[in-house]
């Protein structure tokens, strides 16, 4: 009798064992097959403790089952519902259509399971132990469920098709001869994906992914020793938020997809290797509070051209390694000093946001620091985008304060006449951001000068006609350029006082050569 011959009349395969005859018959009432004993050390399907043939089905009965078992019994669905059965063999159902509801719980796979291309409604796998999933391309209509399982060999999802949720909450994934724990490129997810207290050993990958509401991974740890990347996510697409924040440690876990109360025991994100979002469109925003990073120094938290309405980086400050947000483009950036890395690791050429919200203390002096520690070499455009964000939200001192401090980094890369030229524009009138200073220094000028030459000999040019002597009338002429006053010229003045007079000159012109930069580039401004 060939396999599927009589089936549809309840006929019971002869070549079946008691305990494949058992679940065969569940299959058909659409019952719960448990066999488990309810000691918890043998029940382990993670343990070491063996099972014996009375819990051991083939993998073959069970996709006879799956892709063409028999009928149920009348008034009943049939479904696969296993609880504590070890499945020997490779469960190959590889471009299958699988009808029954499946649900595996506390399960041994001795061999890896094979979904490519198959299509099913729901599957759910629960604390199931498997060597490797093979499900390139497969198609759910609804969920699937992967929670609390172990993977020995990596789990392989490329250009999946999730109709609803993808769980891998508690999920421990070790990494396949690629290095690689969860391949995920190209897959789609219609709702949720949530990878909470994920254990990840490789690199977790989601190139390309997209998922219809949240990706979390609140409370994950992602280990990549072997390899420079632990989370590669370049072109991810997630229409809500990415969440790598802490996980409630309560009892039960608290991974309902909130960030848990204040109080709470916690377990924080954490990655052990580099993070890559390039090019990332995240439709609410990305959070990483309370997150931890441990890079090596080749190692990049890297954001580069993220898209998102809000960035809150509000995670622990990376030892070593480096941010990178060249070209992100976010609205509100939430975060805190204590979380930015120092100088030389972080770089934000490029980067665009238009409203600052610090959760800490994050004085100016601060946010200066922040801003030197992303140029390690010159860049004026960070600088620029600070001074622009600040104005917007109305700290017009804030903003010229910021615009300084750029010149002033600007000096330091000028040769040392254009440097000295650029001290003296800073002393007089801050490179036209505090033009009260010219004033102070005009009276303060004119004023010496005044008392100077009030002792100076000053025989008249022209013994005729000539003005009266007036000290403070001459050091007002020769302190403003162009504008006569009929002192300058009218009087001889010798030695020492000559030397006097062209030093006023002088000071005069440097003072209204830095007075009209200002001005320039106040009207620049406004």
């Amino acid at each position: 009798m060939t396999e599927g011959a009589g089936l549809r009349a309840g006929d019971l395969p002869e070549e079946l064992t008691a305990t494949e005859a058992g679940m065969w018959q569940a299959f058909r009432n659409g019952s719960p097959y448990d066999l488990r004993t309810g000691d918890t050390v043998v029940d382990d399907p993670h343990g070491g403790h063996p099972w014996g043939p009375e819990r051991s089905v083939r993998a073959r009965v069970v996709a006879w089952l799956l892709l063409d078992g028999p009928t149920a019994l009348a008034g009943r669905v049939s479904s696969l519902k296993l609880s504590g059965v070890q499945i020997t063999g490779t469960l190959d159902l590889a471009g299958g259509t699988i009808v029954p509801y499946v649900e595996l719980k506390g399960c041994r796979f001795e061999q890896e399971i094979l979904l490519p291309e198959a299509r099913c409604t729901t599957l759910r796998l629960v604390d199931c132990s498997v060597p490797r999933l093979e499900a390139a391309r497969v198609h759910t209509e609804g969920d699937l469920h992967l929670p609390r399982c172990r993977f020995h060999n990596g789990v392989r999802l490329t250009d999946a098709h999730i109709g609803t949720d993808l769980l891998l909450n508690q999920a421990v994934v070790y990494r396949d001869r690629r290095g690689r724990s969860i391949t995920a490129d190209g897959m789609t997810v219609g709702q949720d994906l949530q990878a909470e207290m994920l254990e990840s050993h490789g690199e977790l990958s989601l190139r390309g992914a997209k998922v219809g509401v949240s990706l979390s991974l609140r409370g994950a740890r992602l280990n990549n020793p072997y390899t420079p990347l632990a989370l590669n996510a370049p072109q991810l697409t997630v229409e809500r938020t990415l969440y790598l924040t802490p996980a409630g440690l309560g009892n039960p876990l608290l991974t309902s997809g909130t960030t848990p109360a204040r109080g709470t025991r916690v377990q924080r994100f954490e990655c052990r290797g580099g993070i890559r979002l390039d090019d990332g469109r995240f439709g609410d925003a990305v959070d990483l509070e309370q997150a931890r990073f441990v890079l090596d120094e080749d190692h990049e938290l890297s954001l580069r051209r993220v898209q998102t309405p809000e960035l809150r980086f509000l995670g622990e400050r990376p030892e070593r390694g480096k941010v990178t947000l060249s070209g992100a483009r976010v609205v509100n950036l939430v975060d805190r000093w204590a979380s930015w890395p120092g100088l030389g690791d972080l770089h934000m050429g490029g980067f665009s946001y238009e409203n600052l919200v610090p959760q800490d203390a994050f004085p100016l002096t601060r946010r200066l620091e922040w801003v030197a520690a992303a140029t390690a070499e010159y860049n004026p455009e960070p600088y620029e985008r600070l001074a622009a964000v600040l104005r917007t939200s109305g700290e017009d001192e804030d903003a010229r304060e910021v615009l300084l401090a750029k010149h002033r980094r600007r000096r330091e890369t000028l040769p040392l006449a254009a440097k000295l030229w650029g001290y003296v524009q800073d002393w007089t009138v801050a490179y036209g951001y505090r033009p009260g200073r010219a004033a102070v220094w005009m009276a303060v000028l004119w004023a010496a000068a005044s008392l100077a030459f009030s002792h100076a000999s000053h025989p008249p040019v022209s013994k005729d006609a000539h003005p009266p002597w007036n000290p403070s009338l001459l050091a007002l002429d020769l302190l403003l350029p162009v504008i006569d006053l009929g002192q300058a010229g009218q009087w001889q003045l010798s030695g020492g006082w000559q030397w006097l007079s062209a030093v006023v000159i002088l000071l005069g012109w440097i003072l209204a050569t830095t007075i009209a930069a200002g001005a320039t580039r106040l009207l620049r401004r406004g």
